[in-house]
């Protein structure tokens, strides 16, 4: 049977290739982004299994509306994505209040949301697979006006293996995954809020938005707690906590 997934942050990159991909195959895509005419446009490329839903997943009432919507529709929904997400180049020491609580609700809370909200459906129903989109930058500070928005990321981390460890006993057929991409060829660092600095973030190519998606579209279909979309990141974060010292030496004069 097909299934139904709900993906955030669906209007374009990541959100928009992956729901592409598994309405292609024949799941129902339940997205959910901010801008209408864009998520209107990534609904009409997939055609009558797809059903767009405008929401700002920032605040708390619009993610259960998108909870409730998807039930309506499709009766259930099988795979949630938390896909939402912003960038923001400011060093630490240059951070607002404002910045940091913006980054916090975009990167972090909506994704709490998310997870408040369908992971109840998939305890009544015994089964299901929440999918949290982090960043290699999460684990790694290679891209240190990345700062704000690399800290919001590893809290959803966090968040995301507590979760994991709380449902692992009784509830072994709910899956928590954690999708850690690197550079990725999307529109996020045009996005991004603040200064865009014209260094390379980090010394692994970038992959394209069809490459970034592909590993997701494989944990769907085989579930495991955390992947890297990019194999060479993997060894990056590895060298990172074999020897911190060497590595921030390393990278110390692309931080600004």
């Amino acid at each position: 049977m097909n299934r139904v997934v709900v993906i955030t942050g669906a209007s374009e990159g990541i959100g928009a290739e992956l729901a592409k991909r598994l309405g292609a195959q024949g799941d129902a895509v339940v997205l959910a982004a901010r801008r209408a005419k864009e998520l209107q446009q990534v609904a009409d490329a997939i055609g009558s299994r797809a059903f767009p839903v405008v929401a700002d997943v920032t605040q708390r009432a619009q993610v259960e509306a998108l909870r409730d919507r998807a039930l309506e529709r499709f009766g259930h929904v099988d795979v949630w994505v938390n896909n939402a997400g912003r960038g923001i180049g400011v060093h630490v020491l240059d951070l607002t209040d404002e910045q940091v609580d913006e980054m916090l609700a975009v990167n972090l809370k909506s994704a709490l949301y998310g997870m408040q909200a369908i992971v109840p459906h998939f305890q009544a129903r015994g089964r299901g697979h929440l999918i949290n989109i982090s960043s290699v930058l999460s684990r790694v500070p290679s891209v240190t006006y990345r700062s704000i928005y690399s800290a919001s990321k590893a809290a959803l981390n966090t968040l995301t293996a507590n979760l994991r460890m709380d449902l692992r006993a009784q509830y072994p057929n709910i899956h928590v995954t954690l999708v850690m991409p690197g550079v990725v060829t999307t529109r996020f660092a045009q996005n991004a809020l603040g200064a865009r600095p014209s260094v390379s973030p980090a010394r692994i190519a970038a992959q394209t938005v069809q490459e970034a998606v592909e590993p997701i579209v494989n944990v769907i279909e085989h579930p495991v707690p955390e992947i890297y979309t990019n194999p060479a990141s993997a060894e990056f974060v590895q060298r990172y906590f074999q020897n911190v010292a060497a590595f921030e030496e390393q990278f110390a004069t692309h931080a600004r």
